[in-house]
């Protein structure tokens, strides 16, 4: 599982040069660190070298990652796998923890951060409840994402349950809310 004493590490993120810039620093963190850029390399991969520890992108290619958790925690079982994306949402956070990821954090984030959630215990939670109620922005948000984890990514399906226009739901999907 490791390299000498260095915990072996996988990044699978279709963005290349993110990818490669990940896998660098994170190399150069004391990881063992090797890149996926597609699903088939990433258990390729995952294979080769039994990874401790999984940085997953929630979008691959338009797919959905959290496909990949549980073919990756096949291949390697011990793996603490965090879940990686720039559209955050409740919905595919409960989801990627019910289908075996330790973490999730949304995009942008530090180095820092993401070391400190590979090696956290616990999925991390705020404490309390936010001051202010969601956003009806942030509610509808919620809502798609919960029914497009439903309907496995698949945005045509996804648009017939919500009775929506595939190009309008495409539009809400690239405009994620502000926090809140």
């Amino acid at each position: 599982m490791t390299s000498g004493s260095r915990p072996s590490l996988l990044v699978v993120d279709d963005d290349f040069a993110f990818n490669r810039v990940l896998v660098r620093a994170l190399d150069q963190r004391g990881f063992d660190a090797h890149g996926a850029t597609d699903p088939e390399a990433a258990i390729e991969l995952a294979r080769d070298h039994m990874p401790e520890f999984i940085v997953l992108d929630l979008n691959l290619a338009g797919e959905s990652g959290l496909r990949l958790i549980r073919p990756l925690l096949e291949v390697s079982p011990d793996a603490r796998i965090l879940v990686l994306t720039g559209y955050a949402s409740i919905a595919t956070a409960v989801d990627a923890v019910k289908l075996g990821a330790t973490q999730y954090l949304a995009k942008p984030t530090d180095l820092d951060a993401i070391i400190r959630a590979l090696h956290a215990e616990d999925v991390v939670l705020a404490d309390e409840a936010p001051e202010a109620p969601m956003s009806v922005d942030r509610l509808e948000w919620e809502h798609i994402q919960r029914v497009l984890a439903e309907h496995e990514g698949n945005i045509s399906a996804t648009a017939r349950a919500l009775k929506m226009h595939r190009r309008t739901l495409q539009r809400k999907l690239a405009r994620p809310p502000a926090s809140a």
